[in-house]
C-alpha cells in the first residue's frame, strides 16, 4: 500500500482517484458479441456457451441444444444438492434480507396530496414488469446475489423475473444458486453468462423475451455490455471494481482491520482499499497483522494486487478522515472509531456503511440484510445501491375541480404565455371560457 501523511487538501482529488484502464479492445469484443447476440438469437448463445464457459462439446447435439432455459425439475433437482449447513445459511440470510426489503415498502406506497384546494395529487408506485437479474458463475458462482437480486424483485411485485447464470462446463446449474433462486420464487433460469446474456436481456432472442430492466453484478465484459445497451434498456447501475474504506482510530482492533482489507482485496486484482488511520504506529499494527493473516489465503496473489493499487492515509483529525471518506465516496465503509456512529453519520457519500468493531464488510455481502449491489467508482456521490424501490416505477396523477382550474387557470396562462406555447395556454382558456358561460 501506498502511505501518505497527512496530505494536503489539493492532492485529494488525485488520491480519491480509481486505478484507470483502457477498455477500448474489450469494448471492441463486446460490441461484436452483441451484435451476433441480436443477429443470431439463441443459436449465438449455444455458440458462446461452448466459447466462453467451455461446456462439453459432446453436449452440442444433447441438452444445450434442447434448450437454454433450465427445466423446472432441472432446478429443483440441482437444489437437492445444496449440503445442509449452506442451506440453513441461504434460509437465515434469506430471512434477514427478506425482513429489510420488505420493510422498505412503507416508504414506497400510493401517496395522495392535494397541494391547493381542489387539486388532487397522486404518486403511484409500479412494479416493473420484466426484469432480468444477471449472477456471476465461473468459478465462484455468485449465490449470494440470487438473494440480493431476487428478494426486492419479488416484494416489488415483478410479474417476470429472470435470472442468467454461465453452465458448468458438464452444463449443469451451481447447486446453491438453483437453492436460493426456489428460496426466492423464482424458477426462470437461463443459461449464459457474461456480454451474450445482457444482450439477451436487453434485445430478446427465441428463448428470452426482452426485459424491461436490467440488474447485477459481472466482470468488466459484462460492465461494458450494461454501459452499450443502456441506450436500449435501463440498467440498475454499471458496477466496476469492488472498493472498502475503513475509518480507524486507537479504539479499532488492528486485527479486524486487517481482516476487512484483505476480505476486499481477495475479489480480484483491480478492487482497491483505502485506510484512514489516525497514527503511524496503529498503522503499523494494522499492516503487520495485515501481512501474517495474508500467508493464509488461498488468493494471496490477488490480494497483494490489489494492495499495490491501494493506499493509507494518516489523519491525526479524524474529522479529515471523515471529509475525505466523504469525498472518495466508497462502495462500502467500515468505521471503527470511537463514537462511529456520530462520525459515520457525518459521511455524505457511501454505498453502505458498517459501524464498529464487530460489524464486517462480510456481513453485508451475506446475511445483515442490506443489499450488497452497490455504486462504485465515486458513484455514491449521487446514487444508492440496490433496494425495492429499484424494481419499481413511479407514476403521477392529478386531478383538477372547476373551480381549482378557474383560480390557477390564470397562473397556468401567464406562465405559459411567458414561454411562448399558446397551445398550452389556450389548453387552460377554453376549459375557463367554457365554465363561464355555463
Amino acid at each position: 500500500m501506498k502511505i501518505f501523511t497527512e496530505p494536503p487538501r489539493e492532492i485529494w482529488d488525485a488520491l480519491t482517484e480509481r486505478p484507470s484502464s483502457d477498455n477500448s479492445k474489450i469494448r471492441e469484443r463486446v460490441e461484436e458479441i452483441i451484435e451476433k447476440v441480436k443477429r443470431e438469437g439463441d443459436q449465438a448463445l449455444i455458440d458462446f456457451a461452448f466459447e466462453f464457459d467451455g461446456v462439453n462439446t459432446a453436449l452440442r447435439q444433447s441438452s444445450l441444444e434442447q434448450s437454454l432455459m433450465a427445466d423446472i425439475g432441472f432446478v429443483q433437482m440441482m437444489a437437492l444438492r445444496v449440503n445442509p449447513a449452506l442451506k440453513e445459511a441461504i434460509d437465515v440470510a434469506y430471512s434477514n434480507i427478506y425482513k429489510f426489503h420488505s420493510a422498505q415498502l412503507e416508504y414506497e406506497g400510493d401517496f395522495e396530496n392535494e397541494p391547493f384546494p381542489g387539486v388532487r395529487c397522486v404518486m403511484r408506485s409500479v412494479p416493473i414488469k420484466k426484469v432480468g437479474l444477471y449472477v456471476p458463475g465461473g468459478s465462484a458462482p455468485l449465490f449470494s446475489t440470487v438473494l440480493m437480486l431476487a428478494i426486492p424483485a419479488v416484494i416489488a411485485g415483478c410479474e417476470d423475473i429472470l435470472i442468467c447464470t454461465p453452465p458448468s462446463k458438464e452444463y449443469l446449474l451451481h447447486p446453491a444458486i438453483a437453492y436460493a433462486a426456489l428460496k426466492c420464487g423464482v424458477d426462470r433460469i437461463l443459461f449464459a453468462g457474461g456480454a451474450q446474456a445482457v444482450a439477451a436481456m436487453a434485445y430478446g432472442t427465441e428463448s428470452v423475451v426482452k426485459r424491461d430492466k436490467i440488474f447485477g453484478p459481472g466482470n468488466s465484459y459484462v460492465a461494458e455490455a450494461k454501459k452499450i445497451v443502456s441506450d436500449d434498456v435501463a440498467t440498475d447501475m454499471v458496477a466496476g471494481p469492488s472498493e472498502l474504506m475503513v475509518i480507524a482510530d486507537d479504539s479499532c482492533i488492528p486485527s479486524f482491520v486487517a481482516a476487512d482489507l484483505l476480505s476486499q482485496a481477495e475479489h480480484g486484482a483491480d478492487s482497491q482499499v483505502v485506510l484512514l488511520v489516525q497514527n503511524r504506529i496503529l498503522l503499523e499494527r494494522i499492516l503487520e497483522s495485515l501481512e501474517v493473516q495474508k500467508e493464509m489465503l488461498t488468493r494471496k496473489e490477488i490480494a497483494d494486487k490489489a494492495l499495490s493499487m491501494s493506499i493509507a492515509v494518516i489523519f491525526e483529525d479524524m474529522d479529515d478522515a471523515v471529509s475525505f471518506a466523504s469525498l472518495y465516496a466508497p462502495e462500502h465503509l467500515i468505521v471503527s472509531t470511537e463514537n462511529p456512529w456520530a462520525k459515520a453519520m457525518k459521511v455524505d457519500a457511501a454505498g453502505s456503511v458498517f459501524i464498529g468493531n464487530y460489524s464486517p464488510e462480510s456481513a453485508g455481502d451475506y446475511a445483515s440484510g442490506t443489499n450488497h449491489t452497490l455504486p462504485t467508482n465515486g458513484w455514491a456521490r449521487s446514487s444508492g445501491g440496490i433496494t425495492t424501490a429499484s424494481f419499481m416505477h413511479k407514476i403521477t396523477y392529478q386531478e383538477l375541480s372547476p373551480t381549482a382550474l378557474e383560480i390557477l387557470g390564470p397562473v397556468i396562462e401567464t406562465m405559459a404565455s411567458e414561454e411562448s406555447l399558446d397551445a398550452h395556454k389556450n389548453a387552460v382558456s377554453v376549459r375557463i371560457n367554457q365554465l363561464k358561460n355555463n
